[in-house]
């Protein structure tokens, strides 16, 4: 069992930057692959980005490659999304996700979720 708490949303304005973390519980954090997906106000949740269990390969949405960094500590139990030239399309409730399978982006690969950070973007 993991549990999952995510924090750091916040309201910006464009062009801002946020850093969400994500603190897990449990001892083996390093064996699941963690993930970001979000969910904007009345659209699907979809994926963000996702982290391997050794931090060594890392999947970006389009929108937000270049922009967005995943990363992980795992002697924290932690995983981080830092997010560089928000934009208003990003405002969402951003969640993390962990996956015991090795899913990367498919969110029925993932196990464990969170209950959500809010990022605004104002323009």
């Amino acid at each position: 069992q993991v549990q999952l708490t995510e924090s750091g949303g916040e309201s910006v304005q464009a062009g801002g930057s946020l850093r969400l973390s994500c603190a897990a519980s449990g001892r083996t954090f390093s064996r699941y692959n963690m993930g970001w997906f979000r969910q904007a106000p009345e659209k699907e949740r979809e994926f963000v980005a996702t982290i391997s269990g050794s931090g060594s390969d890392t999947y970006y949405r389009s929108s937000v490659n270049g922009r967005f960094t995943i990363s992980r500590d795992n002697a924290k139990n932690t995983v981080y999304l830092q997010m560089n030239n928000l934009r208003p399309e990003d405002t969402a409730v951003y969640y993390c996700a962990a996956s015991s399978w090795g899913a990367t982006m498919e969110m029925d690969g993932f196990d464990y979720w969170g209950h959500g950070t809010t990022v605004t973007v104002s323009s």
